[in-house]
Formats: structure tokens, C-alpha cells, sequence
């Protein structure tokens, strides 16, 4: 390789003003060092010509990340207004927010954050009292707020607490263990867990899950198994108990859950992100021993709650929208499964509290709840506050009631108090924040996609705005994995909406809005789906003058960064403006990193067939980039990123500079000592949030109210 400090050319920047303008200053990127790498799949030479930035613990590497952000941070330092921007979303932030409670013992815990603290603190306080006391503070874990609080679980009497912590954002966690009447650190630290929680077995030990823990730079260390271990307080890590995940039984996720009188052990295992088998062990039993429920990864279940021998199950098996069943732990199987709640025309998430059943439904990506007996007779339609998102509706079976929370796009996190007995809300905590919601509207619209597919999206923005097509937009989307995107408050939105702006949110295929049938849809060779929704709903908020193509800026993260990294390739001339956040970008070699092999089931590999590797090489963003007239970008990863591994970002940001052959900039800002956006402070929020929104103003040629405050 040659000398790349010679390589890295540090940007150079003609003199430019932060005004209204439409030309953007001359950008000079760093000179990435090419190879002459070529993979072959199916007798097809792809070359790849800047894999040596996979390596993301080498110099060479370091030393483009350093080159990479002085360009970026130069750029975005001669926005004049960014300041403006940044002190009005610190305005915005510094609200307090209060997040449901849960009891535990005799306390009742909570998150609180008094506004601009970079994490949420702990707190507890006894139920029907306003004496709180802060439980643990993660802000004191490190100055700088980059470790977070990752998970917590108490025990059955409260009097124990596990906790998780995420240092730098990494996927990786370490396990403590405290004493809650104290406060006393238990035993040691336990180290190297990953995607799992801590389900306590009375107050002796905890279940958890992990890999074993690749040695050297991750990206080329391909995570198989998970394993499923149990630990007993007061004993080493060396000698815990592997339950689940040995010879025999390799799968990519374990996943150990108990029931409430901690009878049954519950185990889901699964080789990608959808589908899981069940099992589960009866702890009463002299001899437990595993108990299969549900075989193969064709459909989706886990276990609620269980009455006795009886076990109520959620499931999507041979109901695409989801139903609960019972059925008899001697005899388990779907062939002696009863339904309690049967399937519906809208997507079900159930819970239980209080003895009872609670449906969560989406309809139409909009929350309705029905409380059910926990025997499937129906008792009511929870009334709630409005349209909007609504999670929590979970208790203890011996609980009278519960908290739930109710957000909408201007409406932030609210948490109501229920009454399970009689269904009675009442309002518990309302954020005061500053602005006005009744100025603001949000709309539901149905627009056809490419093949006829009707396809829902939020569209929010100041009431009385005119349609003329110069409206700054920002179009965000996900459609993958059966994630569902509903209604939900973003104080950095509000920003937007108040300088003027639309944000306009579709459902796209992939996602779970509808069931597994709509997630299906937009999965392995069905992906260009997901594409074509996305074009369609920029098409119809430009053919319906929200905006025009000089005024849109299209945004996705993870799954939705390869949503957006495809649709640039694919339609260059859609936006102004394209932010492209943690993207899986090189779809020919995702399934090589971490935990990207448990993403087949939704992409497909390369390495299946001929037919999906010339698939997925079609749409594949960083195969798809070409010589053209690109929106100015501003791609954005981390260091610290061990899911989506930076080296797709990087890799993508190295071609499209080369390719890029109009005026617009293409930059890529490259977070340190940060993941994939879990425990991200709260600074950085803001700084990112500012950089985000300044960008997408200045290359759309607008100069926002807020910088025009005091001028």
C-alpha cells in the first residue's frame, strides 16, 4: 500500500458565506488509495476496490477516518447559522422527562431526565409518595456520557438488581449486579454479552445469553452461535452453566425468558432476526429437561404469561396478523393449541397485567388496545387520548393497575395511570415542552406505489401552510423486519416543523404494519419493493406541491440507510438532499460481518444462488454507484458501530466521491467512540441533530427562522 500520508489530502475550501445562496463551496475529498481486489461469485468477477477499509483498527484506516471528518466538520463549520441551530434544539431538549413507572418490591423505578443530561437517571420512589431518590446515575459511569445503561431486571422480591452498561455504544455489555436496599456492588463484573437480558431464578442467579467473543478486529470475525448461560451469584463466569446452545443446538439468537412464578423456563432460538422456535423447561420438575413447542423458523411466538400448566401464547403461525392461543405445558404442540384471541384484520401485540390480556392492535399504523379476560372474553376498548402510539399496558398478575404511555408526532411522551378493574385513565405526567401543538396538523394519505399497492404515510407540518412545492422536506422511512414505524414525538423534529418544514413518514413494505404478509412483501427478491414504495412517496409530495425535488431530503438508518443508499442509486434525481445513516451498503458482503448473517431471512446472500447474488448486486448501493449528478449527502457511522460495521459506510462514501460528478457535497461524519445509536448522549443528539438540519438548509438554498433571529 502506498504512503497514504501522502494519500490523504486534507480538504481544501474555497471562501464561502452561510446566505441564501444555491452554490456550494468547492470541496476537495481525500484521495482513497484503490486495490486491484476482485471476488468472484457464479463465475462473476466483482471488483472492490477499497476493501482494505474494512479493516477498521488499522492505521491506514484511522488515518481516512481522520482525513474523512476534517473535510466534513470544515464544511459544516461555514454554515454561519449552525449555532443557531444547535442552541435552539439545546432550547428544545432541556424539558424534563418523566418515563413510565415499574414496581419492583416496594418501590415503584423510573427514568428521569432533567432535559440535557446525556443519559436518563434511575430513580425509585414508594407507591403514593413524591419522595424520589436518584437509584443509579449513569451519567457518573463517565464524564463524557458514553456509557449507558443497557438493560435492567430485577429480581421477583425486588430486592436485587442486574444491570447491563454499554461502553462507546458497542453491542457488547458487561453485567452487575446490586443489592437494592444498599446499593452494594454483588460479586464480579460479568463481561462479554451481547443481544440478551437477565431473567432472574429466584435470588440465587440469572440466565443470559452470548457469543464467544471473536479475537482482533470483528469485521473479520463472523459470529456463529449464540449460547444460553446460567449464573450463580458468588460464583466465577468461568463456571457458569451452559443451558442452551451446545452441540447440536447452534443458533445465531438465544433468548431466556421466565414466567412470573418463575416455573418455566422459556428459550426462543432463532438463525435470523424473524422466526423462532419455543421450548421451555418446568423448574418445578425434579429433572427438567427441554420441551419443544414450536420447530423450524416459519413463524414468530413467544410465551405471556401461563395459568398453572397452562401456557398463553402469542403467535403468528398460520395467522399472518397474530393471535393468542393456550395450551397445556404435558402436551404443547400447535396440534393442541386453543385460541384465546383469534386473529384479526390489523396487526397484534398482547401483554398481560392485572390477570387480564391487553391487544395492542395497529390500525392502520395508528394504536388501539382491548382488555381482554385471560380466557379471550373481551372487557372493554381502552379509551386513549388521542391518535397516536401507545406501549406499556404490562403488570404483575396481583396489581390493580398500570401506567401506559401515549405519543403522537406533536405530542410527547405521555404516561396515563389505568385502572385494570374498571379501565378508568388518568393523567399521570405530561412534559411540558416549548412549543405549541395545536399549530401543527398531521395527515394520513394513501398513494399508489409502482405495481399498484396502496401505501399509507404520515405528513406533518404547520397548519396554513401553502402547497407551492418549495417546502423543505424531510422524507424518513425504514421498511425492513418487520419493524413497524407509528406516530412517535422527536423533540429535534419539532425544529424542523418550526423553521417552516414537512415531515412525511410511509409504511413501507418490509416493515410489520400489516402483518407478515406486508413484511414478506418486501423481503429477499421482493426487496425492490421497498424501493419503489419509498420513490412513490417522494413522487406524490412532489406531484402534490408539498415540495419539489429541489426542496427534499430523503433520510433512513441501518436497514433504512441501505433504503436510502438504494433509492440515490436508483433515482439520483428524487432528492436534494440524502442522509444515509449506519446503511448496510454492500449487500454482496453484509452477512461477513457480526451479526449480519442473521439478516438472510429478510435479504437473501449472495452466496445462495446465481439468482439472488445478480439480485442483490442490482440494487446493492455501493455496487449501483456510476458516474452521475448525486444529492448533496452526508453520510453517517460511528467507530464504535459493531452491528452495521463501519466499513459499509466507508466503502460507500470512497465510491460515491469518486462518482459523484455534479456540485453537490458528499461527506461522511464519522461519530467517535460511538455504536449504532443506542445510548447516544444527549450532546450528541444535539450536535448531530444541528449538523443534520444545517446541511440539508444550506444545500436546499434556505436560510432557516431561526438564523434569522437577531440579525
Amino acid at each position: 500500500m502506498k504512503n497514504l500520508n501522502y494519500l490523504l489530502i486534507v480538504s481544501a475550501f474555497l471562501a464561502f458565506s452561510c446566505t441564501n445562496k444555491k452554490e456550494q463551496p468547492m470541496t476537495q475529498y481525500p484521495v482513497t488509495e484503490k486495490s486491484d481486489h476482485v471476488d468472484t461469485y457464479f463465475g462473476v468477477d466483482v471488483p472492490d476496490p477499497y476493501r482494505w477499509l474494512e479493516n477498521d483498527t488499522s492505521e491506514a484506516t484511522a488515518k481516512w477516518v481522520k482525513a474523512e471528518n476534517e473535510v466534513t466538520f470544515n464544511y459544516l463549520d461555514h454554515i454561519s447559522y449552525r449555532d443557531k441551530v444547535k442552541k435552539r434544539l439545546e432550547e428544545l431538549m432541556n424539558y424534563e422527562r418523566v418515563y413510565a413507572p415499574t414496581k419492583h418490591g416496594d418501590w415503584e423505578y423510573f427514568y428521569k431526565n432533567n432535559g440535557l443530561q446525556n443519559q436518563n437517571v434511575l430513580y425509585r420512589k414508594k407507591p403514593g409518595s413524591n419522595d424520589e431518590e436518584v437509584f443509579i446515575d449513569p451519567n457518573k459511569f463517565r464524564e463524557d456520557g458514553t456509557i449507558s445503561l443497557a438493560g435492567t431486571s430485577f429480581t421477583k422480591d425486588g430486592s436485587l438488581f442486574g444491570y447491563l452498561i454499554s461502553e462507546g455504544g458497542s453491542d457488547w455489555r458487561k453485567a452487575i449486579v446490586m443489592d437494592t436496599k444498599t446499593k452494594e456492588i454483588l460479586g464480579d463484573t460479568l463481561k462479554d454479552i451481547k443481544f440478551s437480558g437477565l431473567a432472574w431464578k429466584g435470588n440465587d442467579g440469572f440466565y443470559y445469553s452470548s457469543y464467544d467473543k471473536p479475537k482482533g478486529s470483528e469485521l473479520s470475525s463472523m459470529t456463529q452461535h449464540h449460547k444460553l448461560y446460567y449464573h450463580k451469584l458468588g460464583t466465577p463466569q468461568s463456571d457458569d452453566k451452559l443451558v442452551f446452545g451446545g452441540p447440536g443446538q447452534e443458533r445465531r439468537y438465544v433468548w431466556a425468558s421466565l414466567t412470573e412464578d418463575e416455573r418455566f423456563l422459556v428459550i426462543s432460538a432463532a438463525n435470523s432476526t424473524s422466526g423462532n422456535e419455543l421450548y421451555f423447561m418446568d423448574l418445578a420438575s425434579d429433572h427438567p429437561k427441554l420441551v419443544t413447542v414450536v420447530s423450524g423458523f416459519d413463524s414468530e411466538q413467544y410465551v405471556l404469561e401461563n395459568e398453572g400448566d397452562e401456557l398463553i401464547i402469542q403467535t403468528n403461525l398460520d395467522a399472518p396478523n397474530g393471535k393468542v392461543v393456550r395450551t397445556n405445558a404435558a402436551n404443547p404442540t400447535s396440534e393442541n393449541w386453543i385460541d384465546v384471541i383469534p386473529e384479526t384484520e390489523n396487526v397484534l401485540n398482547a401483554s398481560t397485567g392485572g390477570g387480564k390480556l391487553f391487544a395492542i392492535y395497529l390500525q392502520d399504523a395508528k394504536s388501539k388496545v382491548i382488555q381482554f379476560t385471560i380466557d379471550g372474553t373481551k372487557e372493554r376498548e381502552v379509551e386513549l387520548p388521542g391518535i397516536g402510539t401507545v406501549y406499556g399496558f404490562n403488570a404483575l398478575k396481583e396489581d390493580s393497575y398500570l401506567y401506559y404511555t401515549f405519543t403522537s408526532f406533536t405530542t410527547p411522551a405521555t404516561i396515563y395511570k389505568y385502572t385494570i378493574s374498571d379501565g378508568a385513565s388518568e393523567l399521570y405526567i405530561k412534559p411540558k415542552v416549548a412549543f405549541n401543538p395545536e399549530e401543527y396538523e398531521t395527515k394520513q394519505v394513501f398513494y399508489s406505489s409502482k405495481d399498484g399497492t396502496k401505501i399509507p404515510m404520515f405528513i406533518v407540518y404547520k397548519k396554513g401552510m401553502e402547497l407551492n412545492g418549495k417546502n423543505a422536506t424531510y422524507l424518513y422511512a425504514y421498511g425492513g423486519f418487520n419493524i413497524s414505524l407509528t406516530p412517535s414525538f422527536s423533540t429535534a423534529r419539532i425544529l424542523w416543523l418550526e423553521n417552516g418544514g414537512i415531515y412525511a413518514q410511509p409504511n413501507l413494505r418490509g416493515g410489520g404494519e400489516y402483518g407478515e404478509e406486508w413484511h414478506l412483501a418486501g423481503t429477499k427478491m421482493n426487496k425492490q419493493n421497498v424501493f419503489d414504495d419509498f420513490i412513490a412517496a417522494g413522487e406524490y409530495l412532489i406531484d402534490n406541491k408539498y415540495t419539489s425535488s429541489d426542496y427534499l431530503a430523503i433520510a433512513g438508518g441501518s436497514n433504512g440507510g441501505l433504503l436510502v443508499g438504494a433509492t440515490m442509486t436508483q433515482r439520483p434525481d428524487l432528492a436534494k438532499v440524502a442522509f444515509p445513516a449506519v446503511g448496510v451498503m454492500d449487500m454482496l458482503r453484509y452477512h461477513q460481518f457480526t451479526a449480519g448473517a442473521g439478516w438472510a431471512y429478510d435479504y437473501g446472500t449472495a452466496d445462495d444462488s446465481k439468482e439472488m447474488f445478480e439480485y442483490l448486486k442490482g440494487y446493492s448501493p455501493l455496487h449501483n454507484l456510476k458516474p452521475a449528478d448525486y444529492p448533496a449527502t452526508l453520510i453517517t457511522t460511528a467507530d464504535h458501530d459493531d452491528r452495521v460495521v463501519p466499513a459499509h459506510s466507508f466503502k460507500f462514501a470512497a465510491t460515491l466521491q469518486e462518482n459523484q460528478r455534479g456540485p453537490n457535497p458528499v461527506l461522511i461524519r464519522i461519530e467517535t467512540n460511538a455504536g449504532h445509536g443506542a445510548g447516544t448522549p444527549t450532546t450528541k443528539q444535539i450536535e448531530q441533530a444541528a449538523d443534520r438540519y444545517s446541511f440539508a438548509w444550506y444545500n436546499m438554498g434556505i436560510v432557516p427562522d431561526v438564523a434569522k433571529k437577531d440579525m
